[in-house]
């Protein structure tokens, strides 16, 4: 029992962080969509599948600026979030206080996206089917600017998450964790899977 706080907050805030990182990718898409004169048949949103944006054959002229814009919102908006409450925090005029001492849920949050779309875009070419990888390929892009993407986000995401684990009970801080963040990270994780499901539903 003592560790159940633990386990909720890194359970539930890993379990939004995926959800959410899928949401904002699939934002990329759907924007550069509208931006080029795209047309978006149907967003596939829902926690038990592999988020995906699929677009109506003849209503897709730059293929490839909509592909790309998936990891790069899926990255950019993330890392951007943080940075601005960062500079809020140590800024004495906005008087955030306190709430500087939960950077670390959104610090986590900019570091998976940027693993995880690292990680996709810099390995997914080398599959048959390999989603938007494959597709930025098709239409032209070197795979050595994949790697090259893959390779520096996924990085920039292993420095935002070091040294990170106490906040989430590990090492040094033997399973302690702020009980009101893990009960945030619980009721984010709800609230996203709540929308997604009523999104599911109302389409």
């Amino acid at each position: 029992m003592k560790r159940l706080p633990q386990i909720l907050l890194i359970l539930t805030f890993l379990a939004f962080s995926w959800l959410a990182m899928q949401a904002v990718h699939e934002l990329g898409h759907v924007l550069a969509a509208w931006v080029t004169g795209g047309e978006v048949a149907r967003v596939v949103l829902v926690p038990w599948e592999i988020s995906r944006t699929e677009l109506a054959p003849s209503g897709n002229p730059h293929p490839l600026a909509v592909v790309w814009a998936g990891p790069l919102m899926g990255v950019v908006a993330p890392l951007l979030f943080y940075l601005i409450l960062l500079g809020a925090s140590v800024a004495p005029c906005f008087g955030l206080g306190r709430a500087s001492a939960w950077l670390y849920l959104p610090r986590f949050f900019a570091g998976f996206c940027l693993i995880a779309n690292g990680g996709y875009i810099g390995t997914a070419w080398l599959l048959t089917d390999g989603g938007d990888a494959t597709a930025m390929t098709r239409h032209g892009s070197p795979v050595w600017l994949l790697i090259a993407f893959g390779t520096l986000t996924a990085a920039a995401g292993l420095y935002l998450w070091h040294g990170q684990g106490t906040h989430f009970g590990l090492g040094d801080a033997r399973g302690k964790v702020n009980g009101r963040a893990a009960a945030v990270s619980a009721g984010l994780f709800v609230v996203i899977v709540a929308a997604e499901l009523v999104c599911t539903t109302n389409h």
